[in-house]
């Protein structure tokens, strides 16, 4: 598996459009992170006007970016961590298992105990700390994961909108208690330097 940087500091919809170029001749398996500054991600399936808190963002300079994947809608700061995940099968379920995998693999080996889930979380003490989501084109798939390390939860909790019966769903009341940062449970410094503790950890586990 190729595990490589890639430029820093672009919108994410740069990153988004970098994914898909990369599928399009992909002949090994590539993992790369990426951080960006306050955004919302939904769904291709989304309605953005029941998701989003489209006048909070306005006001706290929240960009609002439709992927090209399914799932739900995620909010991300330069306290999480972006994770991509690209490989030349098109066999979708058996790439997310295999990331899923990797991912909750190199958590525990830097002390979370971390499970996935039918759903493709990533759980930490029953608390949600990674959604994921993938879609497969005639050349490969493209998995990719949103993982909270050091996240303004409360700019998150304003800034996306799910409904009371997804929460329901969740036996939780908001999306504060159903999310949890890395860094509550164990602080392992800076979020750069648990994105190379992370990276070394996946090179170790492919």
């Amino acid at each position: 598996m190729k595990i490589q940087r890639v430029q820093e500091g672009l919108p994410l919809e740069e990153y988004l459009r970098l994914e898909a170029e990369l599928v399009k001749n992909v002949t090994e398996l590539t993992f790369f992170t990426w951080i960006v500054s306050p955004t919302v991600i939904y769904g291709r399936h989304q309605i953005r006007e029941q998701e989003i808190n489209e006048p909070y963002c306005a006001a706290h300079n929240v960009r609002i970016v439709q992927r090209q994947s399914g799932g739900g809608c995620v909010y991300a700061d330069r306290g999480n961590l972006m994770l991509s995940y690209i490989s030349p099968s098109s066999h979708s379920q058996e790439v997310f298992d295999e990331f899923l995998r990797l991912l909750a693999g190199a958590l525990q080996r830097l002390g979370y105990p971390a499970v996935t889930t039918a759903h493709n979380d990533v759980l930490v003490e029953e608390r949600k700390v990674a959604g994921t989501a993938c879609y497969t084109t005639p050349t490969g798939t493209v998995v990719h994961a949103c993982m909270m390390y050091d996240v303004d939860v409360e700019a998150l909790q304003q800034a996306i909108t799910p409904s009371a019966a997804k929460l329901q769903k969740h036996a939780v009341r908001s999306v504060r208690q159903r999310v949890r940062n890395l860094r509550e449970i164990q602080d392992l410094g800076d979020i750069e330097t648990f994105r190379a503790l992370l990276e070394k950890q996946i090179s170790i586990n492919e």
